[in-house]
C-alpha cells in the first residue's frame, strides 16, 4: 500500500490503492473545474434560475465556512487566519492573501486571485462573480469571532481587476436568514402572480357573461327579446339595465319581451327590481313591454314582493307574447 505526501503540504495525504485522498487530515474529493463543477453549478442554476442560485451558492458557502471553523476554535484566531494562504492555496481553491485583520473588530480583509469560482463564472461568460467563496469565508470568520460576519465586493477578476477583494464586518445579516427570506419572497411572488392570473382571467370571464348575458334579440321588425339568465347581483343587474337602455333606441322597436324562464326560482331582490327598472324605462322610451316564463314559484315570489303588475302583459311562451306584439301592431304570422 503506497502512500504519497505532497511537498509542503505535510498534512495532503494520498493512498491510491486505497482510493483515499486526505486533507488536514480529512477525506476530500477532486473535481475537475472546466466540466464537473461548471457542469454542477450550471445545473444549480438551470433548475433554480440565476437569483435562487446565487441565494443556494452563498448560503452553501457559508454553512461549509461555519463548519471548517470547528476545526480551527481551539488554536489562536489570528494564527488561523495567517494559515488561509497555505491552506485554500494547497487544497487548489485559491491563490489567496491576508490585506488586514483585526480580532478586536472582527474585520478582515481578503484578496482572491484565479479561484476556482472565478475559471467557473468565466468559463460561463459571466459578467459579475458569483458570492459562493465570499460567503464561504464570511461563514468562517462568523465561527472564529463568534460573530455574524458580513461582507462586501470591492474589485473583481470578472470586472478587469488583479485580484478580487472581499471587506468583512460584523453584520446582523446572514445567509441563512436571506435564504429563507428569498423563498418567503419567491412565494409571494407565485402568489401575486397566480392572483394576478384569477384576476384577469376573472374580469375576462366577466366581460363575456356581459356579453353574452341578457342580449337584446330582434326576432321581428319591431320586436325585440331579451332573456334573462341565472343570477343577478348589484352589479350584474345596473349594467345590464344601462347597457340595455343605451342600446334600445338603436333598434328602432315598439315592444320589449322579457324572458325569464332563464331566471333561478329563488328570485331575489336585484332580479326582481331589474324587471321592475326595466319595464318602465322602457315605458319612458315610448316602448310597451310583456314578460314571459313566469314559474308557479317565480309568479310567488313576485306576489310576495308586491311587484305592481297592473297594465303588464303576461304570457307562458315567447310565442304567444310575438303573436301579441303583432296583434298589437296590426300584424299577424300568416301560413
Amino acid at each position: 500500500m503506497r502512500e504519497s505526501v505532497i511537498e509542503n503540504h505535510p498534512s495532503y495525504h494520498w493512498v491510491p490503492a486505497e482510493g483515499s485522498m486526505k486533507f488536514e487530515g480529512q477525506d476530500v474529493i477532486i473535481f475537475w473545474i472546466e466540466s464537473a463543477m461548471k457542469s454542477f453549478i450550471d445545473t444549480i442554476e438551470e433548475v433554480s434560475g440565476n437569483d435562487a442560485a446565487n441565494v443556494v451558492m452563498e448560503t452553501a458557502g457559508f454553512r461549509m465556512g461555519h463548519i471548517v471553523s470547528d476545526f480551527f476554535k481551539e488554536d489562536c484566531i489570528k494564527n488561523v487566519v495567517n494559515s488561509f494562504p497555505d491552506i485554500y492555496s494547497g487544497a487548489g481553491w485559491c491563490d489567496l492573501e491576508i490585506v488586514d485583520f483585526s480580532e478586536e473588530e472582527r474585520t478582515a480583509v481578503i484578496r482572491v486571485r484565479n479561484s476556482w469560482e472565478y475559471k467557473v463564472n468565466k468559463l460561463q461568460g459571466k459578467q459579475k462573480m458569483s458570492t459562493f467563496l465570499p460567503g464561504h469565508f464570511a461563514g468562517t470568520l462568523t465561527g472564529l469571532f463568534g460573530q455574524n460576519t458580513g461582507f462586501s465586493i470591492m474589485k473583481s477578476q470578472l470586472e478587469g481587476a488583479e485580484y478580487d477583494e472581499i471587506h468583512y464586518y460584523p453584520s446582523d445579516e446572514f445567509p441563512i436568514q436571506d435564504i429563507h427570506h428569498f423563498t418567503r419572497l419567491k412565494e409571494q411572488e407565485e402568489i401575486n402572480r397566480l392572483e394576478q392570473m384569477v384576476e384577469e382571467r376573472t374580469e375576462t370571464l366577466t366581460n363575456l357573461v356581459k356579453e353574452i348575458s341578457s342580449p337584446l334579440i330582434p326576432v321581428l321588425e319591431g320586436i325585440l327579446v331579451m332573456p334573462f339568465i341565472g343570477k343577478y347581483d348589484e352589479a350584474r343587474a345596473d349594467d345590464l339595465l344601462n347597457r340595455t337602455m343605451k342600446n334600445l333606441p338603436d333598434y328602432h322597436a315598439n315592444f320589449l319581451i322579457l324572458d325569464v324562464t332563464g331566471l333561478d326560482d329563488d328570485l331575489d331582490a336585484y332580479s326582481i327590481s331589474l324587471l321592475q327598472n326595466m319595464t318602465e324605462s322602457s315605458k319612458l322610451l315610448g316602448m310597451k313591454s310583456a314578460i314571459v316564463g313566469i314559474s308557479p314559484q317565480l309568479s310567488m315570489k313576485l306576489i310576495e314582493a308586491q311587484v305592481d303588475m297592473k297594465g303588464l302583459n303576461c304570457f307562458s311562451t315567447l310565442k304567444h307574447a310575438i303573436h301579441f306584439a303583432l296583434a298589437e301592431e296590426g300584424k299577424q304570422i300568416i301560413g
